[in-house]
């Protein structure tokens, strides 16, 4: 099969389309061909292997542990495990499928769901991480309920507008931050208020939130508590640019130290594939709930040239079907220093 394969670590450039043998699915496992796979910014940092501190735990200490880059994916189940017993062949499904850059890849049957009817592969591949991670950061971390104020730092980011549209389906009054060509989009999907951080700083003390959910990690851990209300709680969801020993992990440690002397509650939001989550947010996607369902404009302009991918990070980014073809060109022409977009 086609797979897109990383010898070492780097920038785009050490990617390369090859031939590989097909990997092979255990009892507990699903061969899934890939129909689209997202890009997420999980795949930038281990891509370049960064930040440093990373590295020992489970990306590779020298080189990548994973030689087929990609973790989001929707497609079709090819075969199923002798213990599977929720899926069978044929299945159309979404989750987390590691090597998911390639014509096929193998996922532990329990970290993939059915996919909704109502959604395309490329709508569907743009779930797994984005979804899961602001519903985590919404419902179980911010703890949000009907009537607060909640802020979303990096609003027009994939896991920002599903973290939108989660606050304001759970009834909150959601303030979405971001950059002037995305106000209007997070103002489409929900938002009570649309702050463009060109403009205004959020952090001025004006107004307070119950929650805010900060998906950039560019600010100072005192400016963001002053944006909070005294009993509010600051979710800390990574972010930060690659080439950084400790990269985001520096002001997490941070914020937990601090979190102990504070009435406010400042709390790391933790990264992990869950299957409970998956099927809660294609639930919602099921149900109706705000725009779930929707494409959200996440795969604008990415139908044609694929030289943009690295420079929309902040949002899933689909690489549709074609690995033989048009995938070739995704890496090795994109920039090798590209901050993204929020």
């Amino acid at each position: 099969m086609k797979a897109m394969v990383q010898d070492r670590f780097g920038p785009p450039e050490v990617l390369r389309l090859a031939d590989t043998g097909l990997p092979e699915a255990g009892a507990d496992d699903v061969l899934v061909r890939v129909h689209a796979a997202a890009l997420n910014p999980a795949d930038w940092h281990i891509l370049r292997g960064d930040p440093l501190v990373a590295r020992p735990m489970g990306v590779g200490l020298t080189r990548p542990k994973a030689r087929v880059a990609g973790i989001d994916a929707a497609g079709v189940v090819e075969a199923a495990g002798a213990n599977v017993r929720r899926l069978r062949n044929g299945d159309e499904v979404l989750g987390f499928c590691p090597g998911a850059f390639a014509e096929y890849a193998c996922a532990a049957a329990d970290l993939v769901v059915p996919k909704p009817a109502g959604l395309t592969f490329e709508q569907a591949a743009a779930v797994p991480i984005a979804a899961t991670t602001a519903l985590r950061g919404i419902r179980d971390v911010g703890e949000v309920t009907a009537g607060q104020r909640v802020l979303i730092n990096g609003a027009g980011g994939g896991v920002g507008t599903y973290a939108v549209q989660i606050a304001a389906a759970l009834g909150a009054e959601v303030t979405g931050v971001c950059s002037t060509r995305n106000a209007e989009l997070v103002r489409s999907i929900g938002a009570a208020h649309v702050i463009d951080y060109t403009r205004q700083d959020f952090t001025d003390g004006r107004t307070r939130y119950d929650v805010i959910l900060d998906n950039v990690s560019s600010l100072p851990l005192a400016r963001l508590r002053r944006a909070l209300t005294p009993n509010g709680t600051l979710v800390l969801n990574g972010g930060g640019s690659p080439g950084h020993v400790f990269g985001p992990v520096a002001g997490i440690l941070r914020a937990v130290v601090v979190n102990a002397f504070v009435s406010q509650r400042l709390r790391p939001l933790p990264s992990r594939q869950n299957r409970a989550e998956l099927l809660a947010v294609t639930g919602l996607i099921e149900d109706g709930w705000a725009a779930l369902g929707r494409p959200l404009e996440l795969q604008r302009g990415l139908t044609g040239p694929f030289v943009d991918a690295w420079a929309w990070l902040s949002r899933p980014i689909i690489l549709p079907r074609g690995i033989a073809g048009a995938l070739e060109d995704i890496w090795v022409k994109i920039a090798p220093q590209t901050k993204g977009r929020r």
